[in-house]
């Protein structure tokens, strides 16, 4: 009996070696809390590539902090409902799709309760678009004109109580961007909640391109799908602005917890 007593006393300075070195995960580490499959292109405006880039980056750091899986890809093809099964949150960085198929699988899966983030250009529409449904899905908004060169500006936080914009103040000082407006407005639309939007004190905005008055919505949700929009996304300088991630933070996890 002491030859046993022996050897467990032995054995525990092992044991707890290994628990230390190798600790048990649990079932809520090992499994995400939702999954982001976000496309981008790595071709055409290089300051739309560059936040691609970091935001790429911004999110994968995001996705360690919170336990949630992020993918990102240039491969559009994976825009079909098979790979869309296990995916909660559809992200565009800086395009959109072009083909049938992709777009199709995509209202496919809105309609069915996925989840949407998008940035700057991935709004873009004009007549050239041939999308209906994207206008609709948008808040009936179409491309009119921006300013330019990117710019800083305020922004006043429409709604404080959406847990997008649950920790940001009355307004927000954003770090420079390329400014979009859009006509008709998409507050106008019944659907749409405007949760930012540019404060008019900006105006007139821009030097080369300027935009002198408007209503200009910068993030929204249309309430009959999951999805968030944001004019934010051109040049190297989006994240630099702390206030304004808490934002892009927010917004992600909103999107993803579906509780």
């Amino acid at each position: 009996m002491k030859f046993y007593m022996h050897l467990l006393w032995a054995a525990v300075p092992i044991l707890c070696f290994f628990l230390l070195a190798f600790p048990v995960q649990s079932g809520s580490q090992q499994k995400p809390a939702f999954r982001v499959l976000a496309f981008y292109t790595d071709k055409g405006e290089p300051d739309h590539i560059e936040y691609a880039k970091q935001a790429q980056a911004f999110y994968s750091d995001l996705a360690k902090k919170h336990n949630f899986s992020f993918e990102a890809t240039t491969h559009w093809e994976d825009l079909n409902s098979e790979k869309l099964k296990n995916i909660q949150i559809v992200m565009w960085i800086n395009d959109f799709p072009q083909k049938p198929e992709q777009r199709a699988a995509f209202e496919n899966y809105m309609k069915n309760g996925g989840a949407w983030l998008g940035f700057h250009v991935s709004a873009y529409n004009d007549e050239d678009t041939h999308w209906p449904w994207l206008l609709e899905f948008l808040g009936g908004g179409v491309f009119y004109g921006n300013e330019w060169p990117p710019l800083p500006a305020k922004l006043f936080v429409d709604d404080r109580t959406h847990p997008a914009t649950r920790r940001l103040g009355a307004t927000l000082d954003a770090p420079a961007n390329e400014w979009y407006l859009w006509k008709p407005s998409p507050r106008l639309n019944k659907d749409v909640k405007v949760l930012l939007t540019l404060s008019p004190e900006n105006y007139p905005i821009g030097l080369k391109d300027a935009l002198t008055e408007g209503d200009l919505p910068v993030v929204w949700t249309n309430t009959k799908f999951r999805m968030i929009y944001m004019n934010m996304g051109h040049g190297d300088k989006i994240f630099t602005g702390a206030e304004q991630n808490k934002l892009f933070e927010d917004a992600l996890l909103w999107l993803g917890n579906k509780k």
